[in-house]
């Protein structure tokens, strides 16, 4: 008969079944208690009125008498039926829970089963566990403020769409009533049990008072460390209650704490009892139902016995226990958690020296795991609802992340090393455990067939055994066998059971143990997760948080602080099937938690990481040239024997004094930065990466990309751009900065496993784009706009002048002093400087933008081209005829304008022109395999080859920095200005006539006394030698375009220019005179510049006499000395 109740089957299913119906219970009452998540139903101003009158009139609704009380759930019936049927599912669930649980609890009693901890563990602890569950679920459902109203409404939309209510319905109604005092009903339940739940309790007078000492007897016995006693050390760690030695304290104390409260008659007339009810009271202030749902255990038990007759010494001793838990209980937790992190150091540093160890010493692992589990729970549940005492300080601690760091590495390597506990267990189990089990069997007088049946399988299982089979790498599964042991114990356990096991206590003892040994093997994961468990850290997100945050803090805990992202990783195992919605919620707040302690940590660690570079670019910068003046100077005054300074001057230091040391113990700020770096990288040993629900986490890429983030805005932050007073960093300075950090950033290989090259190369990458991965802009975007705004606007207005023979742009002399010296920031080492730092993608930005003014410009040479067509078509016919000429030139308007357009695209494509050459010195040094190829590629393009493919090569060669006869991007810019209804054959018109336009008006520039040429600067004071340039490139871009020959178009301009230049040669009388020379060298420059024309074509209608005469006339005034 006893063999047919299945006890032990039905105990394992209804606690599984019980855990699923708690979680599922607490989440809908976290549901309706938030505003954010409660229903909808709920809160609708339409079924206010219904939901009053449901609560009012529950159970008892009468939906067909009191109709106009429930028009809104009528109006909405199959709304709110489908909205709470989930609901009213779940409710039902605990109902069934109930029926189950009073049946199995019942039928023990009537069994009369034995229950002891020591012996049938797994028996007592199910049977402890229902009670707790149970009681837990009908508490967390006496809390649900919405149950009646959840219920009520499902029930009145399904009457109204059934005409009937639901069956279940008038037995769940009639539940919610019995519960609403949910104490008082529980303990008039279990009054017929209190034989069996005493008895249970009492078998933990041995064990819990064993697992409840303070710290200085933990330390006084050197518990849970291995060096106490070197002899034994290899010695196998066991004991006759090995699963007792890790069993979690909270379980224990809840079992006693519930226990006591459903069945409390015990406590008046047995002083074991009371004597075990007082210590777990004084134990803490609060027990944890499920998730975040804690009972204030003093309150409850002393509103409970204040009701009951004959109870006042007992409130007495809860009162008593509640002071003692107030004046000593965190003062003893905090010592506990101090001795535990010494323990768990020193146990970690051994093992994994030693990891043969884990196989004998495997339940040391264990015992620190629960240990530190039950610590961390602990405060955790007890610094949420912090009570009001003189010493919160106890509540607090900053240390909790070494604590978290050393379970992850003892978890971490139980892992690593499980074959060494298989390899170890294996063996045992066949070599010991079997044979010992064998003896202890044929000691057994009278045996039945069934216990004989089990028995004999655990010998012939367990004698299988083989480390072949490890070595194998075959997988284990003792479920079976664990089962089949709980069930012997259920069949022992029973009064008059044939083969009782209260008188076979070394059955039992070798059983217990064969139990833990098989777990070693096959379940070495769950172990882990029932010992180690601190999920709870989820649903206290604000303790959690608050924790890193004391942590951090602190200086010494800065390298376990790894350990707060790693434990979100545990939180998956939490969750149950029967409330898959809980799942999806702990999914967003443990990513949350673990993306907020890594960006936390990764922003403390590049803060660190970015001051050191910062430092380091301080002492970079004390090296260079312009800081050497005071030290040249003090030279001068030493070798003059001037005075030497005033004893009050401060002397400046050298650099490298820092490094001076006149005492090592003397730490600066340097030194401290290093320490902070060091401890910080430490935490990045504690894992590569993790998993949180699904989601890989690398820990190290969160730093990659804050210190991506923080590098990008320091470097623009160094360019120092400021918009108002256009102000900007010299390039040379700031690639200097670049390079400082660029050097301290790579030694962070020592600290940690990070590519810093990958790191620096990326952000670097973005700076050469307009915008950065964040949006923001770069520094091409910043350099683009400065030279644009101010160099090259100052550059068009004269007031700065480009000077060929520097290759840089230099200010003008003027009363006014200049806002920045304009060679500074255009020499060849700055747009060298430029060029590496903005690269091929910088500059060809910075190419589009100044083809967009070119553009503008280009538009309004047209219209005045447009304005004076008419002349300009004569001009083009009658140029060889002097006096139509001098005609028809007073009738021409805005010369002076079009060559004034002229001379800034010259400009500004002369400016590209240099940063181009810098782009390809640069390149040069950087890649000459790259650059030889495409300039042999260059070269070989022909005059014949089909204009696109010349284009595409140009394209390529351009990117390069290298000089093309025609410029594909100003090609480009010219293209983008023909419209679909633009005739090719007018801008064709226009091109030709713009030409003749220009050369028509070059003598007008003898009337400009700043049209003079400069022979130190290689060209003339008013940039009109840019027209050589901006003449060739433009008329080989528009020519291009519209597919015409270029060589004879600048020819036609060459011999118009040349003509009308003559024609001033002849008016020796007049201004124009002036500067006739340096007019004329523009002709030679424009030939000089282009790719199309030569110098015979020059001869053969411009007299090189002339040229000749003209650089001697401008060179006259210059005496060059040899020697």
């Amino acid at each position: 008969m006893d063999y047919q109740q299945k006890l032990a089957e039905k105990l394992t299913i209804l606690n599984e079944r019980g855990n699923g119906v708690l979680i599922r219970m607490n989440y809908i009452k976290k549901t309706c208690g938030d505003p954010k998540l409660r229903p909808s139903f709920l809160t609708d101003k339409a079924t206010e009125s219904a939901i009053k009158y449901i609560n009012k009139k529950f159970p008892n609704i009468d939906v067909r008498g009191n109709i106009q009380n429930l028009n809104a759930i009528q109006r909405q019936k199959s709304e709110v039926l489908a909205a709470t049927s989930s609901y009213y599912d779940s409710f039902l669930d605990v109902k069934e829970f109930r029926d189950h649980v009073y049946e199995l609890l019942n039928t023990i009693d009537a069994c009369q089963c034995l229950f002891d901890i020591t012996i049938n563990f797994d028996f007592t602890r199910n049977y402890l566990d229902l009670i707790t569950t149970y009681t837990s679920v009908i508490i967390t459902l006496s809390r649900i403020d919405d149950k009646k109203a959840l219920v009520g409404m499902f029930n009145c939309a399904h009457e109204m769409t059934n005409g009937s209510s639901d069956p279940s319905y008038p037995r769940l109604g009639q539940m919610f009533l019995e519960y609403e005092h949910p104490w008082k009903k529980l303990t008039e339940e279990f009054g017929p049990h209190t034989r069996s739940v005493t008895a249970a309790l009492m078998s933990l007078k041995i064990v819990y008072p064993r697992r409840n000492l303070p710290a200085e007897q933990w330390r006084s016995a050197q518990l849970l460390s291995l060096l106490s006693a070197p002899a034994t050390m290899l010695d196998p760690a066991c004991c006759e209650t090995v699963a007792c030695e890790y069993l979690s304290m909270e379980v224990i104390e809840r079992w006693i704490i519930i226990g006591f409260l459903l069945c409390h008659s015990s406590l008046n007339t047995n002083q074991a009892s009371l004597d075990l009810w007082k210590m777990a009271l004084r134990s803490g202030l609060y027990l944890t139902l499920t998730r975040d749902e804690v009972l204030n255990i003093h309150k409850v038990s002393e509103d409970l016995f204040d009701n009951i007759k004959g109870y006042s010494k007992r409130v007495a001793d809860i009162k008593e226990c509640r002071d003692h838990v107030l004046l000593n209980c965190g003062a003893m937790h905090r010592e506990r958690r101090q001795f535990l992190r010494v323990a768990m150091k020193e146990l970690f540093n051994v093992l994994e020296d030693e990891p043969g160890l884990l196989g004998p010493k495997a339940l040391f692992v264990f015992m620190a795991l629960s240990f530190s589990r039950d610590e961390v729970l602990w405060l955790v549940r007890h610094s949420e609802n912090m009570p009001k005492i003189k010493t919160p300080e106890d509540y607090i601690d900053n240390q909790m992340a070494e604590l978290l760091f050393y379970m992850e590495k003892l978890r971490g390597l139980m892992k690593k090393h499980k074959h060494v506990l298989q390899r170890y267990h294996v063996q045992y189990l066949a070599q010991f455990d079997a044979l010992v089990l064998n003896d202890t069997i044929q000691s057994i007088y009278v045996c039945p067939e069934e216990e004989s049946v089990l028995m004999t399988s655990f010998v012939s299982t367990l004698s299988g055994l083989s480390v072949k089979q490890v070595d194998n790498k075959q997988e284990f599964d003792f479920r079976a066998l664990r089962l089949d042991w709980l069930r012997l114990q259920a069949y022992t356990s029973v009064n008059k059971a044939p083969l009782p096991i209260k008188d076979y206590p070394d059955l039992a003892k070798v059983m217990n143990l064969i139990q833990f040994h098989t777990r070693m093997v096959d379940s070495v994961e769950e172990m882990l997760q029932e010992t180690s468990e601190v999920s709870i850290l989820c649903f206290y997100p604000r303790v959690f948080e608050k924790m890193f945050s004391q942590s951090s803090e602190e200086m010494t805990m800065k390298r376990y602080l790894m350990s707060f992202p790693s434990v979100c990783s545990l939180f998956s195992q939490c969750g149950h099937p029967l409330c898959p919605e809980e799942i999806e919620a702990m999914e967003k707040k443990s990513l949350r938690l673990c993306v907020t302690f890594l960006e936390q940590i990764a922003k403390q660690t590049s803060n660190v990481v970015l001051e050191i570079c910062a430092e380091q670019c301080n002492l970079n910068d004390q090296l260079l040239a312009k800081h050497c003046a005071d030290t040249i100077s003090a030279a001068r005054h030493r070798k003059q024997k001037k005075p030497v300074p005033k004893k009050g001057e401060v002397q400046k230091e050298k650099p490298g004094a820092e490094s001076i040391r006149k005492d090592r113990s003397v730490t600066t700020n340097v030194d401290k930065l290093h320490m902070t770096l060091t401890e910080l990288c430490s935490t990045y040993s504690l894992c590569g990466d993790f998993i949180v629900f699904d989601h890989i986490v690398i820990p190290t890429e969160f730093l990659i990309s804050h210190l991506e983030t923080r590098l990008s805005e320091l470097i623009v932050r160094m360019a120092n751009y400021n918009q108002a007073t256009q102000e900007i960093a010299r390039p040379s300075d700031l690639l200097g900065g670049i390079k400082a950090y660029t050097a301290s950033l790579h030694t962070l290989y020592s600290y940690i496993s990070v590519d810093a090259t990958r790191l620096v190369k990326s952000v670097l990458l973005q700076q050469t784009h307009p915008l950065d991965s964040q949006g923001n802009q770069t520094i091409t975007t910043l350099y683009t706009n400065w030279y644009l705004e101010s160099l090259l606007r100052q550059a068009s207005s004269s007031v700065i002048v480009h000077c060929p023979t520097m290759h840089c742009f230099v200010n003008q002399t003027t009363d006014n002093e200049p806002s920045f010296r304009a060679e500074e920031f255009s020499d060849v080492s700055e747009l060298q400087a430029l060029a590496e730092l903005i690269g091929p993608y910088g500059l060809k930005f910075l190419s589009e933008n100044l083809m967009w003014h070119i553009t503008s410009q280009v538009s309004e040479l047209k219209k005045l081209a447009i304005e004076n067509m008419d002349v300009l078509v004569q001009m083009r016919s009658n140029f060889d005829k002097p006096e139509e000429m001098a005609a028809l030139r007073k009738r021409l308007t805005g010369g002076e304008n079009v060559l004034k357009r002229m001379t800034i695209i010259g400009v500004i494509l002369s400016f590209r022109s240099m940063a181009q050459d810098c782009l390809k010195d640069i390149l040069d040094k950087h890649c000459p395999y790259l650059v030889g190829p495409i300039t042999c590629l260059r070269d070989c393009i022909s005059p014949e080859a089909d204009i696109k493919v010349t284009l595409s090569v140009f394209e390529l060669a351009s990117a390069t920095g290298l000089t093309c006869d025609i410029d594909p991007a100003l090609v480009a810019a010219i293209s983008s200005m023909l419209s679909d209804n633009t005739s090719i054959d007018e801008e064709y018109k226009l091109s030709c006539l713009l030409l003749v336009y220009i050369a028509v008006s070059l003598p007008t520039l003898a009337l400009d006394i700043n049209s003079s040429y400069s022979r130190e600067r290689g060209g003339h004071n008013n940039n009109i030698h840019c027209l050589a340039t901006a003449i060739n490139q433009l008329a080989a871009a528009m020519f291009t375009v519209q597919n015409k020959n270029i060589e004879q178009h600048l020819k036609e301009f060459l011999m118009i220019a040349s003509s009308t230049l003559l024609q001033l040669g002849q008016n020796v009388e007049r201004v124009e005179v002036k500067n006739r020379e340096s007019i004329y060298l523009l002709l030679h420059m424009i030939v000089e510049e282009s790719s199309f024309l030569s110098q015979d074509m020059l001869e053969s209608c411009f007299p090189y006499a002339l040229l000749r005469n003209a650089y001697r006339e401008v060179y006259r005034t210059f005496v060059v000395t040899l020697g």
